[in-house]
C-alpha cells in the first residue's frame, strides 16, 4: 500500500480465522519486524485471557510484529506504548478517547479497542519476537457480556487508512521511546488515561481490589490508594 510508512509490509486477507496466529507462523518462520497483517473479517478472533473478539467487515483486525531488543520483563510496557500509539491515530477521528490500563480504548466510557501481546523467547531467553493484536470498532460496536461498547462515528474510517495511520504513529512513540525511555510513553498514557482519584476495581490472580486510581509505577504497573494503603497490580481486569 502506498500510504504505508517506510520499512512496513502489510498483508490484506479478506477473511482469516485469525491475524494473530497467522502472524505467529511467520515470525516463528523467521520474518524480518515490521510486518502487519490485516483481516477484513475475522472468525475466531480472540482478546485477553482467550476471551472471543467478534471482528465484523468494517472494524480492524490487525496484528503487527515487532522484534525490539528488549528484555521479557518489558512486554507489557509495549501494549501501553501501542495503546498510546492507537489513540494518538485515532484521536483526530473521535472525541472522548480515554485509555483504560493496561490495553483498552474507551470511547466515551465504552470500549471501542483493545490490545493484546503476545511474545515467544530465544535460546537466550531473550525476547525473540512480539506480536501485537489490534481490535477496533471502526464501524460496528458488537456486544461484549459485561461491558458497554462503542464504535467511532461517522463517516467510518476505512480499516486500511485506520491500520497505515496506527503503524505511522507506532513508528513515532517507538521512537520516542528510543530517545526518552519509557518515562516518555508512561507519561503519554497518563495524560490519555483515568483522571487520578478515579474509583476504580482490579480482578486479578491475586483476587478483586478496590481503590481510587493514583497513575502508574516506572513500569508501567497500576497504583490504587486503597482502604488498606498503596496497592500495586501488575496484571488484571480493570472494572472502573
Amino acid at each position: 500500500m502506498s500510504d504505508l510508512p517506510a520499512g512496513w509490509r502489510m498483508l490484506v486477507h479478506d477473511q482469516l480465522p485469525s491475524t494473530a496466529d497467522l502472524l505467529r507462523e511467520r515470525a516463528e518462520a523467521g520474518e524480518p519486524e515490521r510486518l502487519a497483517i490485516l483481516a477484513r473479517r475475522q472468525t475466531a478472533g480472540r482478546g485477553t485471557r482467550g476471551r472471543h473478539w467478534e471482528s465484523p467487515p468494517g472494524n480492524l483486525s490487525l496484528s503487527v510484529l515487532l522484534r525490539p531488543a528488549a528484555p521479557v520483563r518489558e512486554v507489557p510496557q509495549w501494549g501501553l506504548l501501542v495503546a498510546v500509539a492507537l489513540h494518538s491515530a485515532l484521536e483526530p477521528h473521535a472525541a472522548g478517547l480515554c485509555l483504560k490500563w493496561p490495553n483498552d480504548l474507551l470511547l466515551g466510557g465504552a470500549k471501542c479497542a483493545g490490545i493484546l501481546a503476545e511474545a515467544a523467547l530465544s535460546a537466550e531467553g531473550r525476547l525473540d519476537w512480539l506480536a501485537l493484536g489490534i481490535g477496533v470498532n471502526l464501524a460496528f460496536a458488537p456486544e461484549v457480556p459485561g461491558r458497554r461498547t462503542a464504535a467511532l462515528p461517522p463517516p467510518a474510517l476505512p480499516p486500511e487508512r485506520a491500520a497505515a495511520a496506527l503503524l505511522a504513529s507506532l513508528d513515532h512513540w517507538r521512537a520516542v521511546r528510543e530517545a526518552e525511555g519509557f518515562a516518555a510513553i508512561r507519561r503519554a498514557w497518563l495524560e490519555r488515561g483515568p483522571a487520578p482519584g478515579t474509583p476504580t476495581t482490579v480482578t486479578g490472580p491475586r483476587g478483586t481490589v478496590t481503590g481510587a486510581f493514583e497513575g502508574l509505577d516506572e513500569t508501567g504497573a497500576l497504583r490504587l490508594r486503597t482502604a488498606l494503603g498503596m496497592e500495586t497490580v501488575t496484571a488484571g481486569d480493570v472494572h472502573a
